[in-house]
């Protein structure tokens, strides 16, 4: 409130604030001396009632994008990729429509935050559910702050801790140690050196996710278990899957405005360079991180002496 008052152009002391709130609002003062505030309580019906999908780009100075979804009644990953680019919303889109015809079906409602890169889900879902009449006035797509997020901002937490910490401090020491510049040689090495490496972490902690136990909340409405479990038996947590089924010919519109993964990781023109050089050399794809930083420094050498 001192804050806000500053910005207005009132200058008052934080003591006269104080005095004036408990004045005003006796009742919020005790709560909150009490430290009992009342935060918002999550709920969602059952799998597939709600999606929450976001973009971490704690990678992504390097090259690296990660998009990810998760369910948010049972936890699950609904999807987690790593590619070259986390703003095209026809590759967004694309992992969207990978899902949906996956599950043979869409959520009630996807969540995601107002940034551009997720117009086309935006649309897709929309679309998809156009025809679907179920008595819930709730839009079919919300969006909001990233902070608002709290499922999938949650999970990028647990992404940090499980793997991604060691990432980005292997790519801060190639960087700290004059190895990498971030020119778009560099992010396109590192691209075509770690993509592979990344994707399969992302599974491994995914799966990992997915077969952990979730610890009972105070909140009941929240259940407790495996995500993978709650996801394919609701009724065992007195809910129901609320997947909403899609045409196929509705789908194939969507995916015919979609951009999917390539099998190549970086640009066309240095991936051939590349395995042009590693055949060369009689080198292979790596196998670990260790084996993606030397191949790194091989190929950069290799083509900044070629120059």
């Amino acid at each position: 409130m001192h804050r806000k008052c500053k910005e207005n152009g009132l200058h008052v002391k934080k003591e006269e604030i104080r005095l004036i709130l408990k004045e005003l609002d006796p009742r919020g003062v005790e709560i909150r001396g009490l430290r009992r505030l009342h935060r918002r309580r999550y709920f969602a019906k059952g799998p597939n009632y709600i999606w929450h999908f976001d973009s971490y780009d704690k990678l992504k100075p390097f090259g690296i994008c990660i998009n990810g979804c998760i369910d948010g009644f049972s936890r699950k990953i609904i999807w987690m990729n790593a590619f070259t680019t986390s703003s095209d919303p026809k590759i967004i889109g694309g992992y969207y429509m990978e899902a949906v015809q996956r599950l043979g079906g869409c959520p009630r409602i996807a969540r995601g935050d107002k940034g551009t890169e997720n117009v086309k889900v935006r649309d897709f879902q929309r679309f998809l559910r156009r025809n679907i009449h179920d008595g819930s006035a709730i839009d079919s797509y919300l969006d909001g702050a990233s902070t608002a997020n709290q499922r999938i901002e949650s999970w990028w937490g647990f992404l940090r801790r499980e793997s991604m910490e060691f990432y980005i401090s292997l790519f801060t020491d190639l960087k700290d140690r004059g190895l990498f510049d971030g020119t778009y040689l560099d992010r396109s090495l590192i691209q075509f050196c770690f993509m592979g490496i990344i994707q399969d972490e992302l599974d491994e902690t995914t799966n990992v996710w997915d077969s952990h136990v979730i610890r009972p909340s105070k909140n009941a409405s929240v259940p407790s278990g495996r995500p993978k479990i709650m996801y394919m038996f609701p009724e065992l947590y007195q809910s129901e899957d609320c997947l909403s089924p899609v045409d196929r010919t509705d789908v194939q519109l969507c995916q015919n405005n979609c951009t999917f993964r390539p099998a190549v990781p970086c640009d066309a023109d240095i991936y051939n360079i590349c395995n042009f050089l590693m055949v060369e050399s009689q080198l292979h794809l790596p196998a670990d991180a260790y084996q993606a930083v030397d191949l790194y420094l091989h190929l950069k050498n290799e083509i900044i002496s070629a120059l």
